[in-house]
């Protein structure tokens, strides 16, 4: 059976290896919280409302390549794909705390829920508010009546985009929660795997894909899409995919949006730059307008071949908190 090959040292010292690297490359902007897999930003003012966000490693740049001046103030970590434990997230949050309380931000996964909703009970105990948005962006993952049951994929990056202009702005965590909220709401993103992903511990692929298909609507993580299916041209392809997330988001002509073409590991700048081709020549033929576009390598699943498309509806209030300056390893504007 073929096995994965990376250039790595122990398996084990993946994840503080990565980071270690990511801080490396930030020029000082990021700092290790000690004794925990956690990052900050520095520059933090006293009287803002602190935006944590966190998951598992192996996404990279998710989770703390978006961290930095607005986006995300601070990242609790995982092991590769498993959750950060309710005490890295405490202790992330303190370190990082400057009285406003924290709003936490993470992709909707079970373990992610159970241990940043500990971590809030216990901090709301402290004395620390929290609020919590959930990102489900994905609509493979359930269908519309369900929303709640959907999955967090690359849709992160737009609501941390939001929720860190709205906490430069506002001291109010209510406020910030609102407009993180309404930018997940505004989000939608659907991606399809041509290979497998692997746990770089484990020297083996997570499952297998005939060398003749794709999966739609795959997890990052490798769950169960749509369907598995024959391979087709890109543009058949992306036509779908494009059709589903006009549906769902119930887009018009006259609407305008940010697009994010994604690569989810192994693929190349030319199969995204085919498929972000297509899409604006379907939007432009639909009369949606394409504000921004963002082609690359923003939420990974090691090395699985494949992409994902993100739409983000603007409007008049979110439209300004998207186009603010924003400075972090993923992300600068």
């Amino acid at each position: 059976m073929r096995k994965p090959k990376k250039l790595l040292n122990n398996p084990i010292d993946v994840c503080r290896e990565q980071l270690d690297g990511m801080i490396a490359a930030c020029g000082g902007d990021l700092r290790k919280i000690e004794g925990i897999s956690a990052v900050a930003r520095r520059g933090l003012r006293d009287g803002q409302v602190l935006v944590l966000t966190g998951g598992g490693s192996g996404h990279e740049p998710m989770f703390s390549g978006y961290v930095g001046d607005g986006l995300a103030d601070a990242a609790a970590l995982g092991d590769i794909f498993a959750s950060p434990a309710p005490n890295v997230i405490m202790a992330a949050v303190k370190h990082a705390n400057r009285g406003q309380g924290a709003l936490f931000i993470y992709g909707n996964y079970a373990g992610d829920n159970m241990n940043f909703d500990i971590a809030a009970e216990l901090l709301e105990e402290e004395g620390i508010p929290t609020r919590t948005v959930r990102v489900n962006d994905d609509v493979a993952s359930a269908p519309r009546d369900r929303l709640h049951d959907r999955r967090g994929v690359a849709g992160d990056m737009m609501v941390l985009k939001i929720a860190g202009a709205a906490a430069r702005h506002s001291q109010d965590l209510d406020e910030v929660y609102r407009l993180a909220e309404k930018a997940n709401r505004h989000t939608r993103t659907i991606g399809v795997a041509l290979s497998a992903c692997s746990l770089p511990q484990t020297g083996a692929f997570n499952f297998e894909i005939p060398e003749d298909e794709f999966e739609l609507g795959m997890g990052i993580h490798g769950e169960t899409g749509v369907r598995r299916q024959k391979m087709i041209p890109a543009d058949q392809l992306v036509t779908e995919l494009v059709d589903r997330l006009c549906d769902d988001l119930g887009l018009e002509a006259g609407d305008e949006i940010c697009l994010v073409v994604n690569n989810l590991g192994a693929s190349t700048y030319t199969e995204l730059l085919i498929a972000n081709r297509k899409v604006h020549l379907l939007l432009g033929e639909r009369g949606i307008r394409i504000h921004d576009t963002l082609v690359g390598s923003y939420c990974t699943s090691q090395e699985m071949s494949g992409y994902s498309i993100t739409f983000f509806k603007l409007d008049d209030e979110l439209k300004p908190l998207y186009d603010a300056p924003c400075h972090s390893f993923a992300w600068r504007k």
